[in-house]
């Protein structure tokens, strides 16, 4: 019976091939994807026959008569106005900030009767609706005073259409025999966390009830309930069957004489603070089992991660083998080469680096060390994952700003060495729902504390009419002997976007202020260029560098006390904290200015709110993750990460925190899966696409 549910959605009546093509572009190509496919909305249609009958606040469906449509640019947008009117002739307006899909409103030849589903807004004298659903006349509207299911739309296929086949979909598959297959969760645990069959929990979100209009608008229904824990309990599911792989990996057990360690201790000029001693003796003590330690380095921007990974490293090299430590790009990976031979100055460790630029004769000489173990560290970018890198003894692999690697970079890197223990950093706060699944197979050390001697950055919103203002405090701060940052979101201008650029901002203020020494970065320059810039910057011969967001990570010059972010307002909060984190990096007093464009949404207007209000990125992070979701947020893709299809980490923490209960229970009461109603769990497992990632 499970083969119905794969029945081709080429079968449903009113689907052609060319329906039938759109909807397998769209990801949808079977009966069982398509029923998978859950509204993500409802609204209460009330059906009216003119404007005189709505209230402020009323969803309504009302006949009108499409009078025209209009298309303007927003910024690099188009958005759209549809002028209509209603059976008594008062005219009104629809408006779209976006298409919902290309060619959507090329379908209407006005005038044209169209029914109008939405919510109104009352705005001064007009009544407007935004972004609301359009059927044309011909489709009839039957769902009248009821709650109605509203899908993410595509070329061709409108939420009606989509819940017509949904409807057909169900009837073909309504057997209980059919369901049976596809319900994997024990009947024991269904019942003590209260959870109902999962054809019952489908049916009732493709086919709401009005009496629960406020369940099903804040997802708190039965059917919600159900399928929320399901995507934890795989989540959770996943995460524990990786550390059972992990455990059964047999790695090299590296205790250490302690005499680098203690070496580089008294060569810091800063006592650690206490989430450092901490993350080092977790690590430590890793590093010293058999197991491949797996561990998440997590801190804020300025936290003080590079000294507890040198501390790691360190202890790998005294019991004689070698690390190797990866970061996405040159930039980064020459700041941490710098700081490394700074810091082991006085030490018998022996380093190189590697990227793109390295020439040939280097190259090789650095690979024939490596080969021999006369190298101890290898620091680099990609280039570390190249076939004839090879290590002698490869005994520590360490990954900075992880999430930008992909999963089968990561394992190749890995590679080069027999189960070498694991250390991934990063500088993007996670907060704790998203670390509990993103990395819950992880053992995670949180630096919080900030090592002493930063000092707070003050930060302030600049609109345009105030930038002389913002100049003049520029210009003061370079006569004091300081250095700042100007960084732009494109590196040239664009005609698609109305927004400056890195170089030719660059240009025109070197024009205009030539007293002032000025430097251009950015990532479509040479590698040898990029590090030339650097290195005059940090001698201070240049005293204010135009840049892209290339130095967004690991760029460490403590003089630079200003940073100045053009188009602030086209930034995400994290990119926002990580550019910041450039500045504040010693005891002089730092500013950070989030200079904004003329158009600003609300949305942006209180991102740099909340930037200007906190320097916490643990609660920056939060909203971050609130505001552009799980996958967004840690880019799912390089990541890895497995996709919810119906939970939201931000707001289902509690239905999170049982399925992580449940599958803990299981797996403790039989860990081989071994028992009766363990066995259709354990197949279905091993038939979904996550079993085999790691």
């Amino acid at each position: 019976m499970d083969y119905l549910f794969e029945t081709s959605v080429q079968y449903l009546k009113g689907v052609g091939p060319q329906l039938g093509a759109r909807l397998e572009n769209w990801g949808v190509h079977t009966l069982e994807d398509l029923i998978q496919n859950v509204p993500r909305t409802y609204q209460n249609w009330k059906r009216v026959e003119n404007l005189k009958e709505i209230s402020d606040g009323d969803s309504v469906v009302l006949l009108a008569n499409l009078l025209n449509v209009k298309s303007y640019r927003r910024g690099y947008q188009r958005s759209f106005e549809l002028v209509l009117e209603d059976g008594l002739g008062q005219k009104f307006l629809a408006q779209f900030f976006r298409q919902p899909f290309q060619g959507y409103f090329d379908r209407f030849r006005c005038p044209q009767k169209v029914w109008i589903i939405g919510k109104p807004q009352f705005i001064k004298s007009k009544i407007v609706f935004h972004h609301p659903d359009i059927l044309d006349e011909v489709e009839s509207v039957e769902q009248q005073n009821q709650l109605v299911p509203i899908y993410t739309e595509t070329v061709g296929l409108n939420s009606r259409k989509l819940h017509q086949l949904v409807d057909q979909s169900f009837r073909l598959l309504d057997r209980p025999q059919v369901w049976k297959a596809k319900e994997f969760l024990p009947l024991s645990l269904r019942e003590k966390y209260h959870l109902i069959p999962r054809q019952e929990a489908l049916k009732l979100l493709h086919f709401p009830s009005i009496e629960l209009i406020k369940d099903y608008e804040k997802r708190r229904t039965i059917g919600h309930r159900r399928l929320i824990f399901e995507d934890f309990f795989w989540m959770e599911f996943a995460l524990v069957m990786k550390r059972r792989s992990y455990a059964q990996e047999k790695a090299t057990a590296y205790k250490g004489t302690g005499l680098l360690r203690e070496g580089l201790k008294k060569a810091l000029p800063f006592q650690l603070t206490l989430d450092q001693v901490k993350a080092i003796q977790e690590i430590s003590i890793d590093l010293n089992k058999m197991i491949p330690m797996n561990r998440l380095l997590q801190g804020d921007v300025g936290s003080g991660k590079t000294i507890v990974m040198f501390f790691a490293l360190l202890q790998i090299i005294e019991a004689g083998a070698q690390a190797a430590l990866m970061a996405p790009t040159a930039i980064l990976c020459e700041q941490h080469f710098q700081n490394a031979k700074q810091l082991f100055e006085k030490l018998p460790v022996k380093i190189a680096l590697l990227t793109s630029k390295t020439k040939a004769e280097e190259k090789k000489k650095i690979l024939a060390e490596l080969e021999n173990g006369e190298l101890n560290l290898l620091i680099g970018t990609h280039s570390l994952i190249e076939d004839q890198v090879q290590f002698l003894k490869l005994g520590l692999i360490l990954i900075d700003e992880q999430h930008r690697f992909g999963v089968s970079q990561r394992h190749r890197l890995q590679s080069k060495g027999l189960a070498p223990h694991r250390l991934f950093i990063t500088a993007t706060p996670i907060p704790r729902t998203l670390a509990m699944t993103a990395y819950g197979d992880l053992d995670v050390c949180l630096l919080r504390e900030k090592p002493p001697g930063r000092t707070p950055i003050t930060s302030k919103i600049m609109v345009e009419k105030n930038r002389n203002l913002m100049m003049d405090f520029l210009m003061k701060q370079i006569q004091f002997g300081r250095q700042a940052y100007f960084v732009y979101p494109l590196v040239e201008e664009s005609e698609k976007m109305d927004l400056k650029s890195a170089t030719e901002s660059f240009e025109r203020m070197r024009t205009q202020y030539p007293s002032i020494s000025w430097g251009l970065l950015h990532g479509k320059m040479k590698a040898d260029e990029k590090e030339e810039i650097m290195k005059a910057f940090r001698k201070n011969q240049i005293q204010v560098l135009v840049s892209t967001t290339v130095i967004e990570v690991g760029v460490d010059v403590p003089n630079a006390v200003i940073m100045i972010i053009e188009h602030s307002e086209r930034f995400g909060l994290s990119q926002l904290h990580q550019l910041r984190g450039r500045v504040g990096r010693g005891s002089l007093k730092s500013y950070c200015i989030f200079a904004a464009g003329l158009k600003m949404s609300q949305e942006a207007k209180q991102r740099l709110q909340l930037m200007c209000e906190t320097e916490d990125g643990f609660r920056i992070a939060e909203a971050d993750l609130q505001w552009r979701g799980a996958g967004e947020f840690l880019g799912a893709k390089q990541s890895g990460m497995i996709g919810f299809r119906w939970a939201n980490l931000m707001l289902d923490e509690e239905i999170l925190i049982e399925a992580r209960e449940a599958v803990q229970e299981i797996f403790n009461k039989d860990p081989e899966l071994k028992e009766k109603e363990h066995q259709t769990l354990k197949a279905y497992w091993q038939n979904l696409p996550w079993a085999h990632t790691s």
